[in-house]
């Protein structure tokens, strides 16, 4: 399965908007979905001229703007990367059209202001609670969560990480990894959607290497997987 569009609810931040540079740049068809329909195409509108600005020559309105039900209802796939605060709510809004779909979960639950110190809730994974709740018609996918966003925006720099790609879903974990190969890094398949509280954790302890060591994209990589690698 190759997923020929992404709707990234969760656009207009940070990681989202890395995110949809990498995609465009990839040839994914990028929909940016907001519960504000204007705000979201101002939000492509931006992220095309940084494409455009850097001379990147990729196609007009391949990084296009609209509501998010409308964002994901048109799109293979979406890719959820809002805050945890919002996680819940902003999923199981949109569980009618994300129903058939893949929900890729970007999700990390950072609990403001000590964000380095890992907070599983509940002592679980955030994103298999959310696929307890919205149940077997969505197949979640963790994905995304040690990956830097400060280094997703700079456009020359290789990204130099594996993603643990976590999903009850054999064929919807393949897909991620799939797409997380066309934007240049290694997705690892890295069993149930359980195992998430793994990647989630790490998000935590890497905030933390990097207040450590004074860096901005603390990554990590997979060892030992030979020609599977």
């Amino acid at each position: 399965m190759t997923l020929q569009s992404i709707a990234i609810i969760g656009g207009t931040g940070a990681e989202g908007g890395g995110l949809a540079l990498r995609l465009a740049l990839a040839g994914v068809r990028v929909l940016i979905g907001s519960r504000e329909a204007q705000k979201a195409a101002d939000a492509a509108a931006a992220l095309q001229k940084v494409l455009a600005d850097a001379g990147h020559n990729v196609a007009a309105g391949a990084i296009t703007g609209m509501t998010s039900d409308q964002a994901v209802a048109a799109a293979d796939a979406a890719l959820l990367t809002v805050p945890f605060a919002a996680q819940s709510s902003t999923a199981l809004a949109l569980a009618p059209v994300l129903a058939g779909k893949i929900l890729i979960d970007a999700t990390a639950p950072l609990v403001p202001p000590h964000v380095w110190k890992v907070n599983l809730p509940g002592g679980r994974s955030a994103v298999a609670a959310l696929q307890e709740a919205l149940g077997d018609s969505v197949r979640v996918v963790a994905a995304f969560q040690n990956v830097s966003a400060h280094h997703l925006a700079e456009l020359d720099h290789q990204l130099d990480c594996d993603v643990l790609v976590c999903g009850d879903d054999a064929e919807a974990r393949g897909a991620v990894i799939e797409l997380i190969a066309r934007i240049g890094m290694r997705g690892i398949h890295a069993g149930p959607v359980q195992n998430a509280a793994a990647a989630e954790a790490m998000t935590s302890l890497l905030i933390a290497v990097n207040r450590a060591y004074k860096v901005k994209g603390a990554g990590i990589r997979i060892t030992g997987l030979g020609e599977h690698g």
